[in-house]
């Protein structure tokens, strides 16, 4: 995490760091950094002053205003006071939440609330919309090079409003497979795989979704591979991916869905059953 540095006391960083990629991001950036110096220029403040009375350095304020780092929330409100703006300040917190994510999240996210219908295979981790708060941000801590403070919570934050899906009504109808193995990696420690099997148990009591699990014994099952999600939408088309497939990037044609979905068939086919699967899962709650 980048700090900052206020009368010689560290403090935290004002905003997040922008994702190098993120074109239509950087341009909001860019417009809400404009604001903020009209406003601090209109106020009459230096770019120092302002940062003293937010509680940060002159370094972070330009930076902010040049549209360089992605401004937090109590940041505009602190900033919407200190400029007496009368929410105008506060109200740009509104366009800078969607860029407050990575564009590879924030895409993906766009495209899980169009779906109706998720076909998903994990063989090294549980999948992301299956986790609990706590075991995303375990797991987003075994990253080398390690991400920093800010960067972290960012993710989990993303990762967690991706879950939303899961409570739409109606919903889109779920299936996960899930290796054995991912559900008994004690990722963050034991508690927090204890807490992790029960979120597993309380989302496979929904009625529109299904979690089995592969057992490791499978000699012969083709998701030996790697990864597999197939996105169905309510026009017909469909969107997949597999790590061990067509270089892992994204597919759209007919053939190369069918290629997808034929794998997942027969792992689903291979995997035990949900009922069998709740079970399974109930088991490991008792040993963990």
């Amino acid at each position: 995490m980048s700090v900052d540095e206020v009368d010689g006391v560290v403090v935290e960083d004002a905003g997040w760091e922008v994702d190098p990629g993120d074109e239509p991001g950087k341009a909001i950036l860019a417009t809400v950094g404009r604001q903020l110096k009209t406003w601090r220029e209109a106020k009459g403040l230096s770019a120092a002053e302002f940062g003293g009375r937010t509680g940060y350095g002159e370094d972070m304020i330009r930076k902010l205003e040049r549209g360089d780092r992605i401004p937090r929330p109590e940041f505009l409100d602190k900033a919407d006071e200190v400029l007496g703006a009368d929410g105008l300040v506060a109200e740009m917190k509104k366009d800078v939440v969607p860029v407050r994510y990575p564009k590879e999240v924030r895409d993906l996210a766009k495209l899980e609330a169009r779906a109706v219908e998720f076909s998903m295979y994990f063989n090294y981790s549980i999948h992301g919309l299956l986790q609990t708060e706590e075991f995303t941000r375990a797991l987003l801590r075994t990253r080398r090079p390690a991400y920093g403070p800010a960067e972290l919570e960012r993710l989990v934050s993303a990762r967690v409003a991706r879950r939303s899906v899961l409570e739409k009504d109606p919903g889109p109808e779920f299936s996960f497979v899930q290796e054995e193995v991912t559900l008994r990696r004690p990722i963050g420690g034991r508690m927090v795989l204890r807490r992790q099997l029960e979120r597993l148990l309380e989302v496979s009591a929904l009625p529109n979704v299904e979690i089995q699990v592969m057992p490791t014994e499978r000699a012969d099952h083709p998701g030996s591979g790697g990864l597999i999600e197939l996105l169905k939408f309510i026009d017909g088309t469909a969107v997949g991916r597999s790590d061990g497939i067509f270089n892992g990037r994204p597919v759209h044609d007919p053939k190369r869905l069918r290629i997808l979905e034929l794998r997942h068939g027969i792992i689903r086919a291979q995997a035990l059953t949900p009922g069998e699967s709740r079970a399974f899962i109930e088991q490991l709650l008792g040993e963990t």
